[in-house]
Parts: C-alpha cells; structure tokens; sequence
C-alpha cells in the first residue's frame, strides 16, 4: 500500500501496540504524529495518509489533533482517514470519535485482517462527508449516536454535501460538492 499511517498517541503502551500493528499492515510508511506541518509535507509524497488514534482514557482529549486534521487547509489532509482504536466498545467514547468526524472506530481484536479490511474500506469506495459550522466528516445520519447538526434539524443551517473517493496515486478526488441552505421551522418557500 502506497499510503503512509501517522500513530496519534503515545510512544508506549497503546501507541506503541497501535505502530507495531501499523507496520504489518502494508502502509509504505509508519511514523508518530508529529503535526500537520508533517503531515502536510508527507502528503506530497504519499496522496493518502491515515491517521491512527491509540486508545486514550479520555477520547475528547484527541478533538484538539482531530480538528486541526478535519479543518485543514490541505485537502489531502483534511479528507484523510482518521480511524480511533478503542480498547473497548463504550458508547460514548464512539459517539465523541462520531462527532469529532472519525471514519471509523475499531474495537478489540485488533487482528491484522480485520484491519485490513477496515483499512481497504477507506480507499477506492464514493465516500459522502458533510461539512457544518461545527462538523467535517462522514456522513453519520444512518447511526444512533450520529452528530445532531443543523441540517439535519428543524432549526435550518448551511451545509455542504461532498462525494469523494480516495485514491493511492492521485489522493483525494472530490465527484461532488452540494451547497445546501436549510430553511428554519415555518419559513415559507
């Protein structure tokens, strides 16, 4: 795989489980989270890069890094896959992952097919990500713990609706960019 992996966590304990899984997962490269200046620059030698969340005791502590990936000026950073690997499967930490627009959460086991697979599920497939004042990321309408945005309300709101496909060679592909205005409860049309 041509795509690089930058572990998000600490250098012992998750993280480093997090990397050694990394390194047998076919990414061409694997290296610590060290910024988006980093990142940025790798991005211009492998178009897609995934970002790998260790597991933490307190998810929200992750929406700093999480943020400055999702609303990066870079595309091919701020489209990049960020996947959280969570030691187990509570609920609120998947629903905090969810609303800070992670693409996937995966639980224990953590074998190599079954990340693998996750993995390959992040490339080559159209892939709908919503953009709100307060929210970048996949489209999560078809989850119970999905984010309540404003699009999604009776309370109105601009959105947009993008169609992408992420691509080894090229990276990021963008098929379709929708600009929504949702109208307020008893506007008239």
């Amino acid at each position: 795989m041509k795509a690089t992996a930058f572990v998000v966590g600490p250098v012992d304990g998750p993280g480093a489980a997090l990397t050694d899984l990394a390194r047998c997962l076919d990414f061409g490269a694997v290296h610590p989270y060290a910024g988006v200046v980093q990142a940025e620059s790798q991005a211009n030698q492998t178009p897609v890069c995934f970002f790998l969340f260790a597991a933490v005791e307190d998810v929200s502590t992750l929406r700093g890094v999480a943020d400055t990936i999702r609303f990066s000026s870079s595309r091919r950073i701020r489209f990049s896959p960020l996947i959280y690997f969570s030691e187990s499967p509570s609920v609120d930490a998947i629903t905090r992952c969810i609303n800070m627009g992670f693409d996937d959460i995966i639980t224990m086991p953590f074998t190599r097919a079954r990340v693998m697979d996750r993995i390959n599920r992040q490339v080559g497939h159209t892939l709908t990500y919503y953009e709100t004042p307060g929210y970048f990321g996949p489209d999560r309408r078809d989850r119970v713990t999905g984010p309540n945005r404003a699009a999604e309300t009776r309370h109105g709101g601009q959105f947009r609706r993008l169609e992408i496909v992420r691509n080894l060679l090229t990276g990021v592909n963008v098929m379709r960019d929708d600009l929504y205005m949702q109208p307020a409860e008893g506007a008239f049309l």
